[in-house]
């Protein structure tokens, strides 16, 4: 562990708030951990306390307090949550905090609940955050378990209320990215399908179903291309509209694009090679949330790709800013 650096405001930062500025230099550093430096006084800025929102200008010396993350950082993954308690983790997970609301971003392979063969959740995990009045921090949404991103939770029983119907009103908007086999036929379009739930010997399945069939849900997503590499692969962003189990990994297999690294959905021919140097993975992010808060206003929240997409992402020479530009 470093002992405490004094690094100097660059010209490029000009009028940064400070919390957007840890995120740039101190990625690996959570959000909640930044909270206790500043109200502590372990971060300055020119020997002055200092807020989140306090904005920066070149020349000024901010001081950093020994970190438990390098200054290059790295988000939460599978692996390296295992030596991390679950408040710490979790403190390291979150993107947005206020009294009302929490915003994690969902390391891929993490459980969001407890079921057959998980031994650990973020619902379990939530047990370290219960407050003083011993209120335990609610789910409100879900992301399958190798989805990574923005994963929504309410901290008191109304706030979860006004989140669930939020969503299930349809008022939240999600925005997801994957990476899939080949290339849409066109470049932006709407799915339409009903779905179905079938047990299969290695659990749950989702498949297209015809209109009328007993127990069938109808799905709605949209998507556009955002990049492509020749015909090969496909930088999709995704909208689900409804919120269906496996919504999008089956829409995208629907359209012959199925998504890479889904052990479910991907059914690759004889001739198909997975791409070297990517990971076999599913390439699935919850990219951004923009929904109602329960006190008034919106929060809108983004999460950075995680580590197996971004070294697809570099390997594809996909430039994160496209799908901005785009937009």
């Amino acid at each position: 562990m470093a002992g405490v650096e004094q690094i100097k405001v660059e010209d490029g930062e000009a009028g940064m708030r400070l919390d957007r500025w840890f995120k740039t230099h101190y990625p690996g550093l959570g959000f909640g951990h930044l909270q206790k430096l500043l109200r502590s006084g372990q971060v300055r800025v020119d020997g002055a306390r200092a807020k989140s929102d306090t904005r920066i200008e070149p020349g000024q010396t901010v001081r950093i307090p020994p970190l438990e993350v390098d200054k290059k950082g790295a988000p939460l993954t599978q692996k390296t949550l295992r030596g991390v308690d679950d408040a710490e983790a979790l403190s390291r997970m979150i993107l947005y905090e206020d009294e009302k609301v929490l915003v994690f971003d969902k390391p891929s392979g993490l459980a969001v609940q407890g079921g057959s063969g998980v031994t650990r959740s973020v619902d379990s995990m939530l047990e370290a955050f219960r407050n003083k009045k011993g209120e335990k921090p609610r789910l409100v949404h879900r992301l399958d378990r190798d989805t990574s991103g923005v994963l929504v939770v309410a901290r008191t029983r109304l706030a979860a209320m006004k989140l669930a119907e939020a969503f299930r009103g349809r008022d939240a908007k999600k925005t997801y990215w994957a990476l899939v086999k080949g290339v849409p036929p066109k470049r932006e379009d709407k799915i339409s399908t009903w779905l179905v739930k079938e047990p299969t010997a290695d659990g749950d399945r989702m498949r297209i179903a015809a209109h009328g069939e007993k127990g069938a849900d109808h799905a709605v997503s949209y998507y556009r291309i955002v990049e492509q590499a020749a015909q090969t692969l496909s930088w999709l962003e995704m909208e689900p509209h409804t919120g269906r189990t496996h919504q999008l990994r089956v829409h995208a297999a629907h359209i012959g694009c199925p998504i890479i690294g889904d052990p479910k959905y991907f059914e690759a021919d004889t001739n198909w090679d997975f791409p070297g140097g990517m990971q076999n993975r599913l390439h699935l992010h919850a990219r951004r949330i923009v929904i109602p808060h329960p006190g008034g206003g919106k929060i809108d929240v983004t999460a950075p790709l995680p580590p197996h997409m971004r070294q697809s992402w570099a390997l594809l020479g996909f430039d994160e800013a496209s799908a901005e530009e785009e937009a």
